[in-house]
Formats: structure tokens, sequence, C-alpha cells
């Protein structure tokens, strides 16, 4: 089942990331990366790395099983968690890719304060405001029920973290200085991940936590 994982994994970052940023080089001209924000030590910066980290033991969780150097979680084990796993990770896989192409030239990685995207409140956006994140998580389930050890589990828990703080701290902030009170009136009606979960209160500034 490692081997499986280990190629979905692949097969994700494969599409979600290199096919999407050579279709965006080719429509737009720009990658779309634009990196870690923050100073170094910032939680700016910390979300970011976190990010990565948590895509690095994602990739070492198959690994190490193949390899048998961590025993799998008992209690997650069974033929039901594989296919829940299996799932799992293709909702989250479509789910990404839609979100992808209806966010168009405005799909970034990272912030640059200089860039002024559209704001995209159509398709799976009029439902959270962030469908991407929101996918990649179901994503990273799905992939560490078809290796569940202690290394997957804390690939999926990182990536939880990452993506709160890159959208709480990073995101929303430039949202709103970019889009103003059109992104506080739309956020204060679809929410952040879940439907109607972490919506923003309109004419006000985000706060942590909320």
């Amino acid at each position: 089942m490692a081997a499986y994982a280990l190629a979905l994994f692949t097969l994700y970052l494969a599409l979600a990331f290199v096919v999407r940023t050579v279709l965006q080089l080719r429509r737009t001209g720009s990658s779309g990366f634009n990196g870690i924000s923050g100073r170094p030590g910032s939680a700016e910066w910390i979300g970011g790395m976190l990010f990565v980290f948590a895509f690095g033991i994602g990739l070492a969780a198959p690994v190490h099983d193949l390899l048998g150097i961590i025993e799998p979680i008992a209690l997650l084990g069974g033929h039901p968690f594989r296919i829940l796993g299996f799932a799992m990770f293709g909702l989250g896989l479509v789910g990404t890719l839609i979100a992808q192409l209806v966010l168009g030239d405005s799909w970034r990685i990272g912030v640059d304060e200089s860039e002024t995207t559209d704001l995209v409140t159509s398709g799976p956006f009029a439902v959270v405001r962030n469908p991407i994140f929101a996918a990649m998580i179901p994503t990273s389930l799905g992939l560490t029920l078809l290796v569940p050890n202690v290394v997957a589990l804390a690939a999926f828990l990182v990536l939880v973290a990452a993506l709160e703080l890159q959208v709480r701290l990073v995101e929303e902030p430039y949202l709103i200085r970019t889009h103003g009170e059109r992104y506080l009136l739309y956020a204060s009606r679809v929410g952040r991940f879940v439907p109607r979960v972490g919506k923003l209160k309109a004419h006000s500034e985000p706060s942590w936590p909320y």
C-alpha cells in the first residue's frame, strides 16, 4: 500500500503544482510562485516553512513504510480505512484541480504585495473561501489512511497548522488590504474551509483566534 501512496503523492504534486505552474507560465508569463513571505521567524515565514515541511514529511511517510522503519498504527489498519483513503485522496485531488481551474490567472503560491489579482467568488469559491486548501485536507488525510504511521499523521497535522497560519496571517490580511470592503462582505457570507464556518465580520479586521 505504501507504493500506491507514494505514487499518488507524486501524482498530486505533479498535477497540482508542476503542471499548474507550467500552465500558469504559458497563460500569463508568470509562474504564480511568490515563495514564502515575511522575515525569518515571523508568523508568515513560519506558516510557509510549515507548509514545505508538511510536504516533506508527507513524502517520507510511505518511504519509511516501504523500508520497514516505522510500524503502522494498528487502530487505523484494515481494508475499510484503505478504501476510505483512496476515496478521500480522489475527492481531494479533483477538488484541488477544479478550484485551481476556476481561480484561473489569479492562482498564486504565496503573496506579492505589489500584485492585485481578481477576487474570485464563483464556483467552489462561493461555498468556501479557500477551496484549494480545503481540498488539500482530505487529500492529505486520505494518504495518511493509506500509510497510517506516525510520520504520515504528523504530516497531516503540520499541513493543517500550516494552512491555518497561511490563510489567517498572510492571505486574508492581504486580501483585505487589496480588496477592502468587497472581500470583507464576501468573507462575512462564506466560510473559510468549511461552509458557514470561519466567516469574518463585515467592516472588521481579522483577529487571532477567530
